[in-house]
């Protein structure tokens, strides 16, 4: 494989692409193609097999659908197959590529389990441009012999790493065994560990490798920040955080399903609309979920990283780390919910000072810029919540009926107490929950940060022993909880939580076990 030095193109016109598909593009209002699709789209043209390394919110899906499209003869039998790991996923790229080729009149199928055999065959059979599937469900129609002359000229696989995570990548060998060995593979992938490099070497031909991640590994228009925290303020930072930002969707990632469940339904008690979506829920109720998201019926989704993967809507203005992650691939990720086509986002990430190592593992190796903020008091939102009640009064209109209670309180007030009296009202309504003061002020944090430095030192203090009560800060007791964190915390092997987690709840109780686990 051989990375492509292509310039940069300015239009899609000059990409080549056909005058149908320029007034689909032009009807999505885009108006320049993105890095991948400037430099994928002509490779695809002249029929070359790729692969594409590019991360979330980089307009992928764009980058294969519009050659793909273009490359289509008359035939009425499917010509294109894109495999996604999730079915929501899938039901996006439907969705898209049926709004690129709408002046085409291409129809597309999805094909994934949980729904009918019978349905999808009987689509597919029809007539359709385009199949997307998930490898579990087009795999049982391959095997089983269900889909007749079943030959599609490119074959795309998208998320390919994610794929892999999931434990796919034995299905995807057997699919491709079915495949006609004559035909156009596009391999798309974030990352690109050793196990995908083997599979892209098993099923292209000759491939152009085209990769936009070296040098920007984060999409530049999201504002990265991380708050230092204790353990068992975590529920009160992300409420105090969402008070405080001007949030339009939000996703809050989870390690856990039983955290997903508890965190979701402590946020639907303090009045946000929050849902939760995990891997153990029902597929109907998975759908009701992603449907309420992108509909504004949910505000805030509170979800684990698998079940996330193929959830894109592009109006997702914050992602939320309620613990930060292992793996600096994860962070990416992540905070590429956000920020996407051209907007702005803001990625928030809440950690302990235990928690300083993966922080440095992901700034290091990602090369990204994460700052670090102070969690607002009560006493700022309250500043701020009187600025912005100052702003909506000034912009109110004024209705006809208004007169007739400002002649009823003259009756009683003066104009004076009128106006005290119907601003405390306001002010009464904008209820900041929680403790005054979150997260490690300034002074006890630098005190933490350099007693952990003296502990990777080797440095013990006057008693011969690591650890003894801070000055004029921490205690030996407050101490002993940071240990109970760090011991109970995640086990990556097992991919459970066995202790170290406390919720709302037990916050008084010292090395409590936490009752959530998966």
């Amino acid at each position: 494989m051989q990375t492509s030095n292509e310039e940069k193109v300015l239009t899609f016109k000059e990409l080549g692409l056909s005058n149908d598909l320029l007034r689909s593009i032009n009807d999505a209002g885009f108006s320049a193609p993105s890095p991948i699709q400037a430099q994928a789209i002509p490779f695809i043209l002249q029929g070359r097999d790729i692969v594409g390394q590019a991360h979330t919110g980089t307009g992928k899906t764009a980058a294969f659908s519009l050659p793909a499209l273009d490359l289509m003869d008359d035939s009425k039998r499917a010509q294109i197959l894109v495999i996604t790991p999730t079915r929501e996923l899938a039901t996006q790229v439907s969705d898209e590529i049926y709004k690129y080729g709408k002046y085409l009149g291409i129809k597309t199928s999805t094909v994934y389990g949980g729904s009918s055999y019978g349905r999808q065959i009987d689509n597919i059979r029809r007539g359709v441009a385009a199949v997307i599937a998930t490898p579990g469900r087009l795999l049982d129609l391959l095997k089983g012999g269900k889909l007749e002359n079943f030959e599609p000229k490119i074959v795309v696989l998208d998320e390919a790493d994610e794929m892999l995570d999931m434990g796919f990548l034995d299905d995807i060998n057997e699919i491709f065994s079915y495949l006609p060995s004559e035909r156009q593979t596009l391999l798309f992938s974030a990352t690109m560990p050793q196990p995908i490099k083997n599979l892209a070497n098993r099923i292209l031909q000759n491939p152009e490798f085209i990769s936009i991640t070296k040098g920007e590994t984060t999409n530049s228009d999201i504002e990265q920040l991380y708050y230092v925290i204790e353990d068992s303020e975590r529920d009160d930072a992300i409420i105090r955080l969402l008070d405080a930002e001007e949030t339009q969707k939000s996703v809050v990632f989870c390690r856990t399903k039983s955290e997903v469940d508890r965190l979701s339904n402590v946020l639907s008690n303090a009045g946000y609309l929050a849902n939760g979506l995990h891997g153990d829920m029902e597929q109907k109720q998975r759908e009701i979920v992603i449907k309420g998201f992108k509909s504004n019926n949910v505000k805030v989704l509170v979800a684990t990283d698998v079940a996330a993967r193929g959830i894109h809507v592009n109006n997702i203005s914050h992602v939320f780390n309620y613990h930060i992650p292992f793996d600096p691939e994860s962070y990416v990720h992540r905070i590429g919910r956000t920020g996407r086509a051209g907007t702005k986002g803001k990625a928030i990430t809440l950690l302990t000072p235990l928690e300083f190592k993966e922080l440095q593992k992901i700034k290091s190796i990602v090369k990204t810029q994460m700052k670090h903020a102070y969690i607002p008091s009560k006493h700022d939102l309250k500043q701020n919540s009187i600025l912005a009640l100052s702003k909506a009064v000034k912009e109110q209109h004024i209705y006809d009926e208004a007169h007739k209670l400002l002649d009823i309180l003259r009756e009683e007030l003066d104009e004076e107490q009128m106006a005290y009296k119907l601003i405390s009202m306001l002010l009464d309504k904008q209820d900041i929950k929680g403790p005054n003061e979150i997260g490690i002020p300034a002074e006890r944090l630098t005190k933490i940060l350099d007693r952990q430095n003296n502990r990777r030192e080797g440095g013990r203090d006057s008693r011969g022993s690591r650890g003894g009560n801070f000055r004029g800060g921490r205690s030996r007791q407050r101490q002993d909880n940071y240990r109970s964190s760090r011991d109970g915390g995640y086990d990556r092997n097992r991919g459970e939580r066995h202790g170290g987690e406390r919720s709302r709840s037990d916050r008084g109780a010292n090395h409590s076990r936490s009752p959530f686990r998966d």
